[in-house]
């Protein structure tokens, strides 16, 4: 993060999505003020809050995906949550708390995943040396104590045999030798093993079939620390094998308390929560119907967006300096319509821009991961080298941009509809076409699109 200017940050997010530069820019800020506080004196870090911010734009403009981008940049915790949830099962709603343990949890896989790779090799020679004990046992040691009057049972030849017991022991380790050599060419990968895995049926397991939402994970985890773990024995290939035993030597490796401790002040001090759909809690109702449920639901929200301590199955977590990113499209609702202590905890407002039809021709064209290149990607695993030319990519922009002002604008996610119809045909004969140049051009794009093009009454029936 300390290299990351906020200049820096948009041009990152630049790549993947196209205009919205206000938005860029306040997420920027809010990133690199993190970084800032982190430099400051311990006293000076409590007194100062994060900048939430509320983005307000139609569907399909970027919103979600600024979001995700941003915390995949810097690779922090993310959750998106929609705020809707919380009003489905009436006024109290769902517990809102659930949104920072899924952030935890989210934590707790990243930082599981960097501690397990950073012993991987490790891992991997002792996944070794037990794919050899499976496959060349050494003896077990003698537990009981030894006769004095063995020698007397055994007619004198106790000394013979102990050196039979040397001489078989130093076979089998010639053995473990020559199959370590084996292992290592990858002479044996494709040879079945038993191997002993942890079986599944967990106690968590068993209240999820029994449609039990165990929202902390207390009940569950308690139930499995009084049973012990069940083994089973499966037979794998040693390539399986491999994966399966460095896995295991790898969670006996990582401390998960440590694992606990990080996840936790990662999650505190640099999780983003991605808070949807906000505008439909919105709205300042009457005393009775579906209202009551919205303000409900704000009034839920509010302490945690504050400031609370939440309490998890891996320990409290604070949530006074997690990002909250909101978002909504405010169409009927207005971001005025929230109670006044939720809007003044998202002192930052941004307002997203429709997309025009140059910005759906640029979203065409040039992110890294643009739906032209994925389409083409996707043909070229059948041998078919596919091509837009310039003017099919105009027009299947101002389709888009058409059908997104004549019937319901869904922003960009309106060209992922027109690309799956264009493209139909093609991918369902590819394998006739392997081999080949097929191009597109704007002659096929009215072929295959003319009833968008003609028919604008039945646009709103298309999505």
């Amino acid at each position: 993060m300390e290299n990351l200017t906020p200049q820096q940050i948009v041009n990152e997010l630049d790549k993947y999505i196209i205009g919205q530069q206000e938005a860029k820019k306040s997420v920027a800020v809010a990133l690199r003020n993190r970084y800032r506080r982190s430099r400051l004196p311990k006293e000076q870090q409590e007194e100062i809050s994060p900048k939430n911010i509320i983005m307000i734009g139609p569907t399909g403009v970027g919103k979600t995906e600024i979001a995700r981008r941003l915390a995949k940049l810097v690779q922090a915790p993310f959750v998106k949550v929609e705020a809707t949830k919380f009003t489905e099962v009436g006024y109290v709603g769902r517990d809102v708390e659930s949104m920072i343990r899924d952030l935890l949890e989210a934590a707790i896989r990243q930082v599981n995943e960097r501690m397990t790779q950073e012993v991987e090799q490790q891992a991997e020679q002792l996944a070794e040396e037990r794919l050899l004990d499976i496959l060349a046992p050494l003896p077990k040691k003698k537990t009981a104590m030894n006769n004095p009057f063995e020698m007397f049972f055994n007619n004198g030849n106790a000394a013979s045999t102990n050196t039979e017991n040397t001489a078989d022991l130093q076979t089998i380790k010639d053995k473990r030798e020559i199959l370590k050599q084996k292992l290592r060419r990858q002479e044996l990968e494709d040879d079945f093993i038993d191997v002993e895995v942890e079986d599944s049926n967990s106690m968590n397991d068993m209240l999820a079939s029994m449609g039990m939402d165990d929202t902390n994970g207390n009940l569950g985890d308690m139930f499995n620390n009084f049973m012990p773990k069940k083994m089973k024995k499966r037979k794998v290939t040693v390539t399986q094998a491999r994966k399966i035993l460095a896995q295991q030597e790898a969670e006996k490796l990582v401390d998960f308390d440590d694992v606990k401790q990080e996840a936790i002040a990662l999650a505190e001090n640099h999780g983003i929560i991605f808070l949807d759909e906000i505008d439909k809690i919105a709205g300042k109702g009457s005393s009775s119907g579906p209202d009551v449920s919205r303000e409900g639901v704000q009034r839920d929200i509010l302490p945690i967006v504050e400031g609370s301590v939440v309490k998890t199955k891996y320990g409290n977590i604070r949530t006074d300096h997690i990002l909250f990113i909101a978002a909504g499209a405010f169409h009927v609702a207005k971001p005025t319509d929230l109670i006044p202590e939720l809007q003044g905890r998202f002192p930052v407002r941004v307002y997203l821009e429709n997309l025009t039809q140059q910005d759906l021709e640029r979203i065409l064209r040039e992110p890294d991961n643009s739906l032209l290149k994925q389409y083409t990607q996707l043909m070229k695993t059948e041998d078919v080298a596919l091509t837009f030319t310039d003017d099919a990519v105009t027009q299947l922009a101002k389709i888009a941009y058409d059908l997104n002002e004549e019937a319901e604008n869904l922003g960009a996610r309106r060209l992922h509809t027109i690309l799956e119809k264009l493209l139909a045909d093609l991918m369902y004969a590819a394998s006739d076409y392997a081999g080949t140049q097929f191009t597109i051009d704007s002659a096929y794009v009215k072929e295959h699109l003319s009833e968008m093009m003609i028919d604008r009454d039945l646009s709103k029936f298309i999505l």
